[in-house]
């Protein structure tokens, strides 16, 4: 994986068409983006090669999965040598049910997304999972009523 490899408008387009598409075909994205089917397809390629793109996902109804339960977590740590927040991370990227977990600055450590079912099964996930994890002190937890943006990915508008 290259970092360093300098994009053009080409791939910029490339980018923003798969990302908010996983699905294209190679002609509608050769069509969308406005090259030929064989220099698009390789670049695509490459941007895959050099970890541009990292997967292509499908978009969930969580209402109909029953996932629609989300609540974010704030979480405090005893310490934060190296050797804790590795311990950390590294147990909470075994728990599945934990959708994204960022380190922080400011007041807390780590921000936790956790989706589920509903309440009830929350309270046995901050008790049975996230209260388990190595070096937990403290835990905030902050129910989301209403999702009211999700964005599918960035706005690359200034590259293309």
């Amino acid at each position: 994986m290259t970092d360093d490899r300098i994009l053009d408008k080409f791939d910029w387009r490339i980018l923003d068409a798969v990302q908010q598409d996983g699905r294209l075909s190679l002609a509608a994205l050769s069509d969308q983006v406005g090259l030929s089917k064989t220099p698009c397809q390789i670049r695509l390629k490459r941007l895959e090669e050099d970890g541009y793109i990292t997967g292509y996902h499908a978009r969930l109804n969580m209402r109909k999965v029953r996932k629609n339960y989300v609540v974010f977590i704030q979480v405090k740590l005893e310490a934060t040598s190296r050797r804790h927040l590795e311990q950390f991370n590294k147990a909470v990227r075994k728990i599945d049910v934990i959708q994204s977990c960022h380190m922080m600055a400011g007041g807390f450590d780590y921000l936790l997304k956790v989706r589920c079912r509903n309440m009830e099964e929350y309270r046995m996930i901050l008790t049975d999972d996230i209260n388990d994890l190595p070096g937990v002190y403290q835990t905030a937890t902050f129910p989301v009523m209403e999702e009211v943006k999700r964005a599918v990915g960035v706005d690359f508008s200034n590259q293309l």
